[in-house]
């Protein structure tokens, strides 16, 4: 009998995906212990996600990716979606300039993604990664949570303890089974086959740039599938047809004769060919004491927003910052139930909005189609939802219009300093203002609660002003017009880039830190140590 390993970690995830690996990243840059366990002993080589929005991409900069992200990732275009006539049905401009800075949507190849962020990972000497360990047990006491899992080539078993343990193993997960709770499932479902394509070099593909072809004879997507040493990828997706079964598509030649309209034999190199089933789920219970889940682990959505991926990130980025406080001791573990009360009514209004436009697509019925057009045609058809922000949790109440918004983000700069913000005045709680008076006239409460929040100031100028000391000129002119636009003098902004709260001209900004101080309380947060 082989005898078992006992290890202690701060953090252990189960898993090595990019929600894995962004979580690693976040919590060892933190100073925090983090082992991984993954099942295969090697990463999952073919992609599967394709694109990344403007806010993970703001959150992988932040974690210091800046400089690799340009080589790996590139500018969407305008997503187009078109009946069987090539008809517009409506259109989503991923190229437009985002409130983060740089366009709404940037395509990736996802293995050339994942490989930045396990170099990233392999290079913090606090991350253990265990490739080839399946978990087979999950369980936890009052002082620990405790994994077991299994070599899978000799049966070797180990023993992990960790203060907190981490399901982002997918679907299936075996931590979402241990917290228990069940799943919501949102009733919308369909088979496509996923065909990812590289271009022959010198090749270009008379093709849409994004496009959604919603024909009823075969339902079809067109997207970009990210670059990898300067080549391309493309991605076509086929609904399967209610006389077909995924046998049937899965043959290679099949996947072929549906490509040859679009892209000939001799044109390209089929990467993957594979059948999905793509569907709407939601875990009712995200943690149960020291165990939680994140990624497709709790919610699993239809692909026509391209969030799969991007939901699994933010899970990371809005538990990463409370774990923090948690670890640190400076709050209760009362704090981590604030992340299922933000996550997931987000992530349930992401797939609400992935439905609504799978919906629109997904009809094989010719009749339903030619009603379908004429909704979109007439004007009848109801508008997308607007993408969603945060509604609960550690924000300022209903009657703060800015709270839950997203924040700005661009370049500033004063005295030949110039970068992106983050990059010169840090991230973490900000408090942001138009005034000087703003924050030069804090009084000691306000100013205890700036310490105690570990809070960041920076006033905001025109390009062109004297910034001052505590000032930054809004180069890019990010900050300034959506703080008019949202009637903000100040605002306090979150570790996850999401605004706290606002106050308008004559209100007391102080009361943002106050009032944040006092809510993060009653969510655990403890007295800062001396």
């Amino acid at each position: 009998m082989q005898q078992e390993q006992h290890d202690f970690f701060d953090v252990a995830i189960v898993g090595y995906g990019p929600v894995s690996e962004i979580m690693a990243l976040a919590l060892a840059r933190q100073g925090r212990s983090v082992a991984i366990f993954e099942r295969w002993e090697e990463r999952y080589p073919l992609p599967r996600a394709v694109c990344i929005d403007h806010e993970i991409y703001r959150v992988l900069c932040a974690l210091g990716m800046r400089d690799q992200l340009p080589a790996v990732s590139h500018a969407g275009p305008r997503y187009r979606w078109f009946n069987a006539d090539w008809k517009e049905l409506l259109a989503i401009d991923w190229s437009a300039e985002s409130i983060s800075g740089g366009p709404e949507v940037n395509f990736v190849h996802q293995p050339t993604l994942e490989t930045m962020f396990d170099e990233a990972v392999r290079a913090c000497p606090n991350v253990q990664i265990n490739l080839g360990w399946e978990a087979v047990e999950v369980g936890q006491t009052a002082e620990y949570a405790r994994l077991v899992v299994r070599r899978t080539g000799n049966g070797q078993q180990r023993t992990v303890r960790c203060q907190y343990l981490i399901g982002a193993d997918g679907a299936n997960s075996i931590v979402r089974e241990a917290i228990g709770g069940g799943r919501e499932d949102k009733g919308f479902e369909a088979d496509w086959l996923v065909i990812d394509v590289l271009p022959n070099e010198g090749v270009t593909l008379d093709i849409p740039a994004a496009a959604q072809y919603c024909n009823p004879e075969r339902p079809t997507t067109i997207v970009p599938a990210g670059v990898r040493d300067g080549r391309y990828f493309r991605r076509w997706e086929f609904m399967r047809l209610p006389h077909e079964t995924a046998a049937d598509l899965e043959n290679e030649e099949r996947a072929w004769q549906l490509l040859e309209p679009w892209v000939k034999r001799d044109q390209a190199v089929m990467v993957r060919h594979k059948v999905y089933t793509f569907r709407s789920l939601l875990a009712n219970r995200w943690r149960n004491q020291r165990l939680l889940i994140a990624g497709d682990a709790a919610h699993v959505m239809p692909p026509f927003m391209g969030q799969g991926m991007c939901a699994g990130l933010r899970d990371d980025w809005n538990l990463a910052w409370k774990l923090a406080l948690v670890l640190d001791g400076r709050a209760d573990a009362s704090l981590l139930d604030t992340y299922q009360v933000e996550r997931r009514p987000h992530a349930s209004d992401v797939i609400d909005l992935s439905m609504y436009l799978g919906k629109i697509i997904c009809v094989p019925d010719p009749d339903k189609a030619r009603e379908r057009d004429e909704a979109f045609f007439s004007g009848k058809a109801p508008p997308p939802p607007a993408f969603p922000h945060l509604t609960g949790g550690i924000l300022r109440g209903a009657q703060d219009k800015a709270a839950g918004l997203l924040s700005p983000h661009g370049r500033v700069g004063r005295a030949g300093v110039q970068g992106r913000f983050d990059d010169v005045v840090g991230t973490g709680f900000v408090l942001i203002s138009r005034s000087h008076r703003a924050l030069s006239s804090m009084g000691e409460t306000a100013a205890a609660a700036l310490r105690q929040l570990n809070a960041r100031t920076a006033v905001i100028v025109p390009a062109g002003a004297d910034a001052g000391q505590q000032g930054w000129e809004d180069l890019d002119g990010k900050f300034l017009p959506f703080m008019e636009r949202h009637g903000i003098e100040t605002m306090l902004v979150r570790p996850d880039f999401h605004i706290y709260g606002a106050v308008g001209s004559g209100e007391n900004p102080q009361a943002l830190l106050v009032d944040c101080e006092a809510d993060l309380r009653k969510s655990g947060l403890r007295n800062a140590k001396a």
